[in-house]
């Protein structure tokens, strides 16, 4: 008998190698990029036991391990040559009488929402309904209610985790404090496989979907005047915005989009006041207020009729506004080039709640923030890294941690800020050997530099 065939009587759930039935399927994350990797093993996981003896396989192998929730990693860390701990399966979400939820690392962005919703309550998350709750939370989680309510890990009240070595522990503001403090904006695949986490909800509201269009406007006054109002918006309005360049040729396409938890007509008088600075909008609607998970479907399928080729993103934090000059650097930098690419700058509207926790309250450093700008395209479009040097001169140097950017050159100081040295004593105390490790991955204490373990071999 095989070690896999060992491993596999000793699962509640599978082991599939290149050979198995569903292996494809199995291997590909949601992230396009990363859909080549073949991982020696996909392990199905069914229970926290199967984590723990997956884990030791990966011990007894050398083989490198990686968890993964939903699989939408920017830099692919949950795609491995090694082993592949699948977690959908563990996936359930129990709401208790007090408010509190027990979701299962393996739950996806609809299905949470869908399931809150019986119980009258939601969670301050992201949109993409097949983005993992794990990841998103454990790299903070920023989402249409955020502006009001926080973070997706200010919610975050403990998590379990199995530990390199194979243990299990519940960690939270009185037990295992400092990796609960981890967790919190800097856990994803690092310290450990955390197989549940804890929230306490709150009260679903009913929000309003705001959409506005500009046709044959100038982009800059757009974008000037979205800078200056909406990360001051009242906390309950969140307005983002985008610029596109069409493939097709036909320029660029100017979009803000959002929700608001205020009333219609409070919503649709902020929203004019916007337009007054910006320009007259070609299309402005303001939805009646919806129960925010309806709202949450109606992106959804937004979502599923968009784009499914691959893209390449990179991002940065800024703290003030960019100035007039630069704006119109990126925008004739979005212009200029091969016109059959597609590509967008998308801006994030941040402050509000996000600002009001202390920057080394959570592992998450980045609470001074006013918004966030995403430069996003073709992976082998050389615009992105000439857009992002350009706002970069004007940017905080923070980077979203769940928008990882393997370009960085200080990549702990750009997703930590501060917060690095206490995650390096983290590391040292949790996992010192590195078992779970990735380019830019947190060091342990005294360590000269992240490494990788890269042994990938068949067993």
């Amino acid at each position: 008998m095989t070690g896999i065939e060992r491993l596999r009587e000793l699962l509640d759930g599978d082991v599939l190698t290149a050979d198995s039935p569903g292996y494809d399927r199995a291997r590909r994350p949601e992230n396009r990029t990363f859909r080549d990797t073949r991982p020696a093993l996909v392990v199905l996981c069914r229970s926290e036991e199967d984590i723990v003896r997956a884990i030791a396989f990966a011990h007894s192998t050398g083989l490198r391990l990686v968890p993964r929730g939903g699989g939408h990693c920017f830099a692919g860390r949950s795609s491995t040559g090694g082993i592949v701990l699948d977690l959908s399966a563990l996936s359930e979400v129990a709401v208790h009488p007090d408010g509190a939820a027990l979701i299962g690392a393996g739950a996806r962005l609809g299905a949470v929402y869908r399931a809150l919703h019986v119980h009258g309550r939601t969670l301050p998350a992201g949109c993409g309904p097949s983005v993992g709750i794990a990841g998103l939370t454990l790299g903070g989680g920023i989402g249409l209610l955020g502006r009001a309510y926080g973070l997706t890990c200010d919610r975050l009240l403990g998590a379990r985790v199995v530990l390199a070595d194979g243990s299990v522990v519940d960690s939270d503001a009185q037990n295992e404090p400092e990796l609960f403090w981890a967790l919190r904006g800097a856990g994803g695949g690092q310290f450990g496989v955390v197989t549940s986490l804890r929230f306490s909800t709150l009260p679903e509201p009913a929000a309003c979907r705001i959409e506005a269009h500009w046709r044959d406007i100038d982009p800059r006054a757009v974008l000037t005047a979205w800078q200056s109002w909406a990360p001051d918006a009242p906390d309950e309005l969140t307005l983002n915005a985008t610029v596109e360049r069409q493939p097709d040729g036909s320029g660029l396409r100017v979009h803000v989009h959002g929700a608001s938890t205020l009333s219609e007509s409070r919503t649709r008088e902020l929203l004019h006041e916007f337009a007054s600075r910006a320009g007259r909008p070609t299309l402005l609607a303001v939805s009646e207020p919806m129960p925010y998970s309806a709202l949450k479907d109606a992106l959804s399928d937004d979502a599923r009729s968009s784009s499914t080729e691959s893209v390449r993103i990179r991002s940065e934090f800024f703290d003030r506004p960019i100035d007039d000059g630069a704006v119109s650097a990126l925008v004739s930098c979005l212009e200029t080039g091969e016109g059959s690419r597609s590509r967008r700058l998308t801006f994030t509207a941040l402050a509000g709640a996000y600002t009001r926790v202390a920057e080394t309250a959570t592992a998450f450093a980045h609470r001074g923030q006013r918004f966030l700008l995403e430069h996003a395209g073709s992976p082998d479009d050389p615009w992105i890294d000439a857009s992002w040097k350009l706002a970069h001169e004007h940017a905080s140097g923070r980077v979203y941690p769940n928008f990882p950017d393997p370009a960085l050159e200080d990549p702990l100081r750009a997703y930590h800020g501060a917060n690095g040295p206490r995650l390096s004593a983290v590391k040292q105390r949790y996992d010192p050997r590195r078992f779970f490790d990735f380019p830019q991955a947190v060091p342990p204490a005294g360590a000269e530099s992240p490494t990788e373990n890269t042994k990938e071999v068949h067993p």
